[in-house]
């Protein structure tokens, strides 16, 4: 007996079956859940909090970052470490004038990284050494706070309990295609990563906006296992944190995001993509498992599209699963805008994830070609 549809329209049913399980298990329920309220008690801003940023000739982005840092509001009080990572402007000199007039700014200044070390890593790591207080929050040079409930929101974090915070980082909107790629490309990422770890399978972070306790850090023994590794301060520290049982949170709230400057030009992106895609590798073997089906299950679905439409389509099935997939994904990403306020437009949202997902197979076949990285 002959099957009423050609193969290709059941392997096109089955990749759109499992991209709605995870619209329906993970994203869905984490763009409409109601946000978790810190528990009643003393402890939510009564402990102190070390704020650390590297800078590697960053001065006119610490001109706007500093500023906003030291204008947040939390009672308890906080501490800026700011590490001179080998600057070669007047970095030093610009933070040495803050730090005659804020006395809770303070300087590393790092002149050179050991041979072989990630110089990032190596950084942090000097700068949490220093650092005074048990909760560490992390951002970049190149970031700003949403909003100056920053520092309190994601310190309320540690109060639910939790040993690590995931927090969101979304990057400024501007005109033009590329800027609303890479928004949809941010705005599903964080869409896996903060769901995941809703769902209670955390796997990654952004430096951009991370916060750990010392404890957990020096339960993962730091950056130990991936020292080497230009890339992974956050998300293989995360994978770090998950292996030696420590508890992770996430902190979705828009007034607790940082904003980003995006790439400008397709080639910075790219080496940008390239250089966050490269510690995937590294990943547990369940969390490439479940990432990997997520974005396999995507590239099946239009690369089966193609074959069908240069080949006998069967149109009826492939308008509907199309209708269908492509309304529940779009629904899907228009709700996680929402909730972490970084809106796209609802038309372009299908273009966007298309061109996305080709984009992402040319990265992958990229690394897998060419795999040597640069760090500046």
């Amino acid at each position: 007996m002959s099957l009423p549809f050609s193969p290709a329209i059941w392997l096109l049913l089955a990749s759109v079956l499992v991209q709605l399980g995870y619209a329906a298990y993970y994203f869905l329920p984490f763009a409409l859940r109601p946000e978790t309220a810190p528990p009643p008690g003393p402890g939510i801003d009564s402990e102190p909090v070390s704020i650390l940023v590297c800078a590697h000739n960053e001065l006119e982005n610490l001109r706007r970052l500093l500023p906003l840092l030291l204008q947040q509001d939390y009672p308890a009080g906080f501490e800026i470490i700011l590490v001179d990572d080998r600057s070669g402007d007047d970095t030093y000199l610009y933070v040495q004038q803050l730090t005659q007039y804020y006395p809770n700014v303070r300087l590393v200044t790092i002149d050179k990284t050991p041979e072989g070390l990630s110089p990032k890593k190596y950084a942090l790591t000097l700068g949490i050494k220093v650092a005074r207080h048990p909760h560490l929050l992390f951002t970049d040079a190149d970031c700003i706070p949403a909003t100056n409930q920053w520092v309190r929101l994601m310190q309320r974090g540690f109060a639910r309990p939790a040993d690590l915070i995931l927090g969101y980082s979304a990057y400024a909107a501007e005109p033009g295609f590329l800027n609303k790629l890479i928004r949809f490309e941010t705005l599903l990422t964080g869409a896996q990563y903060l769901s995941f770890a809703w769902r209670g399978q955390p796997y990654m972070g952004v430096g951009r906006n991370l916060a750990y306790t010392q404890q957990c850090f020096r339960a993962t023994k730091g950056f130990a296992s991936h020292i080497r590794s230009l890339g992974g301060d956050d998300d293989l520290l995360v994978q770090d944190a998950v292996r030696h049982g420590q508890r992770v949170t996430v902190e979705a709230e828009p007034a607790a995001h940082t904003l980003s400057e995006p790439a400008q030009t397709w080639p910075a992106w790219w080496r940008q993509k390239r250089r966050h895609l490269s510690a995937g590798k590294r990943y547990r073997l369940a969390d490439r498992l479940r990432i990997g089906n997520f974005i396999g299950t995507n590239l099946l679905f239009y690369f089966t599209t193609l074959v069908l439409l240069f080949s006998r389509p069967d149109w009826v099935p492939l308008t509907a699963l199309w209708g269908i997939r492509t309304s529940v994904m779009c629904v899907s990403y228009a709700k996680l805008g929402q909730r972490l306020d970084d809106r796209l437009p609802v038309m372009l949202l299908p273009v966007l994830d298309a061109v996305y997902f080709f984009y992402y197979l040319a990265l992958g076949i990229s690394l897998f070609l060419y795999r040597n990285l640069r760090w500046k």
